[in-house]
Parts: structure tokens; C-alpha cells; sequence
């Protein structure tokens, strides 16, 4: 059975798990080396300040985790939030991501966030795809942008609104 709850610091070490995967074999992040457990529980602790950080327990394992942060420092983006999202790789496709991001948008919700915002490299289709499930849609694309594994990335820019009628 799947749960959603709040991030805890004791949760950092599976977590970096993940995220330090993600580093090494994929185009997720543009991360090139590893983070330190230090360095993860700092950002995590960072990002807990503000905005909330959910983790997906599944068989009793920590198999993913979501959060909103700032899109950028500004008081004019207080009401968007850029959302992240990482799961391990064997809990891929099995539908609990997308319930675990929308748990995260009904915290963003009740905090106030109206705009949601999905930083995606490309080429990418499961993450895409992911995303235009959720009702993002794509609102940009910067090229070549990112330098990893020997090559160029770009980075599509996903939006989805929170609130019924986007003006």
C-alpha cells in the first residue's frame, strides 16, 4: 500500500538515494557528480522552509518524493511554484508518481500557489508525457541549455494553473 506524508530529515539518506541515481544515469538533473548527505539534507531543509516536501512510502520503502520551491526569489512569483519530482526507478509507470504530485498540489493549493511550473529536459517523453497527464501544458523551450554525458540538452517549460479560470 502507497503513503504520502511529509518529509522527515531521518528520510534524507533513501532519498539522496534516488537523487544521486537520477545524477548518474539519467538527464533529469543536470547534477554531473553525486551530492553528499550533508549537502541533500541542506537543500531539503532549505526548500521545507517554504514550500512542503511529500515522500511515497510503498511496501514499506521510501520509493520517491516531491516538492514545490521558489520558480524564482521574487515577491511577484510568490503565488508559482517550480515542482520537482523523483521516484525510484522501479516505481516508474505504476501511477503512484502522478497520485504523489497531486498531493503535492492540493498542499501547494492550500498555501496559496496558483502556478505550477516543470523544468523537463528533452528529449524526454516519459517525463513529458507524465506532465501533460497531470495537465501541464508546454509554455516554452530553451535550447541547449544544459551540457551532459558529451552532449547538448534542451529544457521544455511546462505550466499548469491551479486555479479554475487562468486569467
Amino acid at each position: 500500500m502507497a503513503q504520502f506524508r511529509d518529509y522527515q530529515p531521518t528520510d534524507c539518506a533513501a532519498l539522496l538515494a534516488i537523487y544521486n541515481h537520477a545524477i548518474c544515469h539519467s538527464s533529469a538533473t543536470f547534477e554531473e557528480s553525486p551530492i553528499s548527505l550533508s549537502e541533500f539534507a541542506a537543500r531539503l531543509s532549505a526548500i521545507q522552509a517554504h514550500y512542503p516536501i511529500l515522500v511515497l512510502e510503498h511496501d514499506g520503502k521510501l520509493q520517491g518524493y516531491a516538492y514545490g520551491n521558489h520558480y524564482k526569489p521574487r515577491s511577484a512569483y510568490r503565488f508559482c511554484a517550480e515542482t520537482t519530482i523523483y521516484l525510484h526507478q522501479d516505481c516508474r509507470g505504476t501511477g503512484l508518481g502522478q497520485l504523489l504530485y497531486q498531493a503535492l498540489f492540493t498542499r501547494l493549493q492550500a498555501q496559496g500557489i496558483e502556478q505550477l511550473l516543470a523544468i523537463v529536459t528533452r528529449p524526454n517523453e516519459q517525463s513529458a508525457g507524465f506532465h501533460q497527464r497531470l495537465g501541464y501544458e508546454q509554455v516554452g523551450v530553451m535550447r541547449r541549455v544544459g551540457y551532459k554525458f558529451n552532449r547538448w540538452y534542451d529544457v521544455a517549460i511546462y505550466q499548469k494553473s491551479l486555479i479554475e479560470s487562468a486569467s
